[in-house]
Order: C-alpha cells, then sequence, then structure tokens
C-alpha cells in the first residue's frame, strides 16, 4: 500500500510539472478564470452550474465524434483518437503546426509524460530538427510502473529517467507501414523495440498504440498504453 502511494504521489507530481509547463511549451491559457465574487446569488450559480452541464453532456459526443473525424482525416488511429480535441493547439492540425515537446504539452493524455521530459531536460532536443518517431505512453501507463523503478529513475533525471525517455524515440520519422515493415527499430538510447502487428494491431515494444500517426513539425507520434522499459 505505501508503494502504491508513493508511485500516484509520484505521477501527481510529474503530471503537475507537465501541467505547469504548458506555457513555456506553447501551452493556452485561455483555461484561467477569475474566482467566482462572494456576493454571487444562489439563483445565478444555479442558473450557470445547470448550463455547464448541459453543456458538458451535449458537447462530449460531439467532441468525441469531432475528434474521430480529425483522426480520420490526419491519417490517426486507434481507439484514443477520439479524446484529442477538435481544435486549438491540441488539435490534430495544432500538433502538425509545432515540435514535439511542444505538441505533446498541448495533448491532454501525455501530461505526466511532459513533466518526465521537462525533468529530464529534453524538451529542446525533442524541439530540435529532428526528425523523431516518439512512441509516448499516455498519463495512465506511468501508473503501471512499478513504485521502486519509477522512484529510482525519478531522483535520477539525467540518468535512468532519460535512458528509459530516449528508449521511447526513433532517430527518423516513420509511418505505420514503415513501421511494420521494420519489424523493429532502434532507439535514440541504443537500444531495439519489435513492432509486431499493423493498422490496429500496431503494438510498439508489445504496448499497444491506442493513438498513431500523430503528426509534429519534426516527426511523427504513436500514443501507447504502455512505458517501454530498456534492458
Amino acid at each position: 500500500m505505501r508503494s502504491n502511494r508513493r508511485a500516484r504521489a509520484l505521477i501527481t507530481a510529474l503530471t503537475l510539472t507537465g501541467a505547469l509547463g504548458l506555457a513555456a511549451c506553447g501551452g493556452d491559457d485561455s483555461g484561467d478564470a477569475a474566482a467566482p465574487s462572494a456576493t454571487t446569488s444562489v439563483g445565478a450559480e444555479s442558473t450557470a452550474s445547470s448550463m455547464a452541464d448541459e453543456a458538458t453532456g451535449s458537447s462530449m459526443a460531439d467532441d468525441m465524434e469531432d475528434g474521430a473525424a480529425a483522426g480520420a482525416a490526419a491519417g490517426t488511429f486507434g481507439p484514443a483518437c477520439s479524446q484529442v480535441p477538435a481544435d486549438g493547439a491540441g488539435s490534430f492540425d495544432g500538433m502538425a503546426a509545432a515540435p514535439a515537446a511542444t505538441a505533446a504539452s498541448a495533448n491532454p493524455l501525455l501530461s505526466t509524460l511532459v513533466g518526465a521530459v521537462q525533468s529530464a531536460g529534453l524538451v529542446e532536443t525533442l524541439n530540435g530538427t529532428g526528425p523523431f518517431t516518439v512512441f509516448a505512453p499516455y498519463n495512465d501507463a506511468f501508473a503501471k510502473l512499478d513504485a521502486a523503478a519509477l522512484n529510482a529513475a525519478m531522483a535520477d533525471p539525467k540518468g535512468a529517467l532519460t535512458n528509459i525517455l530516449t528508449y521511447h524515440v526513433v532517430g527518423e520519422d516513420l509511418d505505420p507501414e514503415a513501421l511494420a515493415d521494420a519489424g523493429s527499430v532502434k532507439t535514440v538510447q541504443g537500444g531495439e523495440v519489435a513492432i509486431t502487428g499493423m493498422g490496429d494491431e500496431l503494438t510498439i515494444g508489445g504496448a499497444k498504440v491506442l493513438c498513431g500517426n500523430v503528426k509534429t513539425a519534426n516527426g511523427t507520434v504513436y500514443i501507447i498504453d504502455s512505458v517501454l522499459m530498456p534492458s
């Protein structure tokens, strides 16, 4: 239990780091809002709450449909593509206009990864010329890690953490067909990652692709459901 609590605390810290770094990586500040006045009437609060509930209920399905349509148009694939915003910096078009680290910072699925990249000092590298292929674990993937392994990595950002993160990066831009044909790819870390299947069945190092072929200005991102650990 104590081990699990430590893991959750580390994941929370990484997520907060990623959130704080959004502005530095090109995040949108439009989410900040002034606190409601103490004199706001109960009736106004009730009306606002009701409107927010209705808006949330009516927009979730629309957003998922729009996200899926945008994903199909961009050549992306996978069940999580529907969670990508339909417009703005976090949309497929928005990410295509930004380099990898900045694009990831705008994607709500990758805030924990962004925190880890910032801790390791790899933002400038991933925002460089490239080209890159990035295997990007989504937030919940970090919760699968052994607490001791996660703790050790976070305690050594320039060593163990960098070793893990660079194992998720390939120094060339690979589309899904090229990945499937390759069978395995050499990472920036130096190790090999096995590629199996194709299309919706594509796996990377045993991890399932949740949203693949996401274009950035300097490469392609594949959002995956597990953190890859180098041997």
